[in-house]
């Protein structure tokens, strides 16, 4: 019998990713807060769009709301959950999930932030997997049309990285990373907590400084202010994430110690660093943005707790600051609740 598939969150991520499954055929269901997109998606499916033809395409879906997931009683059980949700959102929703799985069905965490205790808090750790999705940069620009910004991954760069909490590949992560292969490159991974954190570097070095101040992934590539916030975001964050004992990956084609380096004042890493964030923006639309200011732009919650904030928060616990963490915290703040308005300043003296 087939597997069934249920995607919480149809937002950019879940759906773009949802919507290629759809059309191998899998039994995806989808199911999101935003009543015109699951009534765009039912009436006309996910329209999906990339940079090149083959990227862009339509196919049939389902979706249903947050209240009408009681009709799943009397239909066959969820085997794979994907939680795609906001980090905030990931609670309440995996409690909504739980009695819907099958007896051997899982969770997959498919999100920006480190969520994975959360989730298991609910439906236990032998139903809890993860999965990173980096540099994937999607953008859900309408009910039911999703627009991905950035080239594919393929041999260049491994977009989607699935684990077990402990480490060992399973036969049940060999089936994610066949089902997301049909999107982008994808690979079982012996590594979750360390991928996660280089993930969280990742984030915590883009994502807010573009909320902040309103620039483009490209703009803050080009702009020499946010290029070196970026570093000592990154540097810092590393330097916690190796304080809390994780195996951390390359990031951004870095290694992790070069990040610290580059933040200690590495004149010639920062150098390099540069440049490559510079070349970057080559072949990126220059309408791309990071999540977080995609949230700003709609007046919505970020995710800067979940992000820079849990950098700060980790750090505080082992007695190691995260200044920088901090003061991009308090930026992102101040545009979220209105206080200020996108600017460069905002992080000028950070």
């Amino acid at each position: 019998m087939a597997r069934r598939i249920l995607v919480m969150g149809a937002g950019a991520v879940g759906s773009y990713v949802g919507g290629y499954m759809a059309r191998l055929g899998e039994d995806v269901v989808f199911v999101d807060p935003w009543p015109e997109h699951v009534t765009a998606m039912n009436d006309a499916g996910l329209t999906l769009s990339g940079l090149t033809e083959a990227e862009c395409f339509n196919v049939s879906t389902r979706a249903i709301s947050l209240t009408e997931m009681q009709s799943l009683t009397r239909e066959k059980p969820i085997d794979i959950a994907f939680i795609c949700m906001k980090s905030y959102d990931t609670a309440w929703a995996t409690m909504l999930v739980k009695d819907y799985l099958a007896p051997t069905g899982f969770c997959v965490s498919l999100q920006n932030c480190i969520n994975e205790e959360t989730i298991a808090g609910i439906v236990g750790w032998g139903r809890t997997t993860g999965c990173i999705a980096a540099k994937i940069a999607v953008e859900l620009i309408g009910p039911g049309i999703v627009r991905r910004g950035v080239p594919l991954g393929g041999e260049k760069h491994t977009v989607f990285r699935a684990g077990e909490v402990h480490g060992r590949i399973t036969p049940r992560i060999e089936e994610i990373v066949k089902l997301l292969s049909s999107v982008d490159s994808a690979k079982a991974t012996t590594n979750l907590w360390g991928e996660r954190w280089s993930k969280l570097v990742a984030n915590a070095m883009r994502n807010g400084v573009c909320a902040a101040t309103g620039m483009s992934a490209n703009d803050c590539d080009k702009e020499e202010i946010t290029r070196r916030l970026s570093i000592r975001l990154a540097g810092e964050a590393v330097k916690i994430g190796q304080a809390l004992g994780y195996e951390l990956e390359t990031i951004n084609k870095f290694s992790p110690e070069a990040w610290i380096a580059a933040m200690d004042g590495n004149t010639e890493m920062v150098g390099k660093m540069e440049k490559t964030m510079e070349e970057s923006a080559i072949g990126r639309s220059d309408d791309s943005r990071p999540s977080m200011a995609q949230d700003i732009a709609k007046f919505r919650r970020t995710e800067i707790h979940a992000i820079n904030g849990f950098v700060v928060q980790k750090g505080k616990e082992i007695g190691v600051d995260a200044p920088v963490n901090g003061g991009l915290l308090e930026a992102v703040q101040k545009v979220e609740t209105g206080v200020e308005k996108q600017s460069l300043d905002l992080v000028r003296y950070i």
